[in-house]
Order: C-alpha cells, then structure tokens, then sequence
C-alpha cells in the first residue's frame, strides 16, 4: 500500500487517507482481505497523528471499506459488503413486517417485485 500525503492539498490529511485506501481497494490494488497498517504504525509513517489515521479508518469502515477485526487488525472488506448488509437488513424487517401483517410470501414477493419495478423505472 502506498500512499502520500500532500500538505499544500486543500484536502484535509484524514480524508486524503480515506480517498487513497478507497481508491485503492475498488481499484484491486488493495485486494479483498489485505491487512491494513495498524492506526498507530500508519500514522508514524505517514508523519500524521494517530487521531488523523483513525479518524479516516472510522469513515472507511462507515462506507464498507474497510472492517475491523478486534486484536486480529484491519482488512479491506469484500466490494459492496455494506450494501450487502443494509439491504439484507431491510429484507430482514420487511419479512418480519409483511407476517405480522398476515400476508403470505406470494404476497410478499409479489410486493417487492412491484416496489423494485417502480424503483427501476425511475431511473
């Protein structure tokens, strides 16, 4: 992983981080389950505060880039990961919604198959 910090950059240093490692993971360059630098060890080679590095890791695991592991450190996450988890989570409770609801799942199926139609359509 390389990356540069440019002080004349109108760009805050923490989001210079977070741009750099997000290209860099949709690029491939950074490939799914590489082991990121630990906040501390990149913010010292970088010349950067450790507050600098962790704040950019904290917006990189907000948008799915990246996810932390406890004690085993930080890896690049699967592509689309946290999209993956916002809608299962939205499927989760709309199952749970149509069968309080008393609806059977052709039903609900059918529902979702319109709402997704109308979504598209749009576009």
């Amino acid at each position: 992983m390389t990356l540069k910090i440019h002080i004349d950059d109108s760009a805050p240093p923490y989001e210079q981080v977070r741009a750099q490692i997000s290209e860099q993971a949709h690029a491939g360059v950074l490939p799914v389950g590489y082991r990121l630098p630990t906040v501390r060890g990149l913010a010292e080679s970088l010349g950067l505060a450790a507050n600098t590095v962790a704040k950019a890791y904290r917006a990189l695991e907000t948008d799915g880039v990246i996810e932390t592991r406890g004690r085993n450190g930080t890896f690049v996450a699967a592509a689309g990961s946290a999209a993956e988890r916002e809608a299962a989570a939205a499927a989760q409770a709309y199952a749970e919604r149509v069968q309080r609801l008393g609806l059977g799942e052709a039903e609900a199926l059918a529902a979702v198959r319109d709402a997704l139609r109308a979504a598209y359509e749009d576009d």
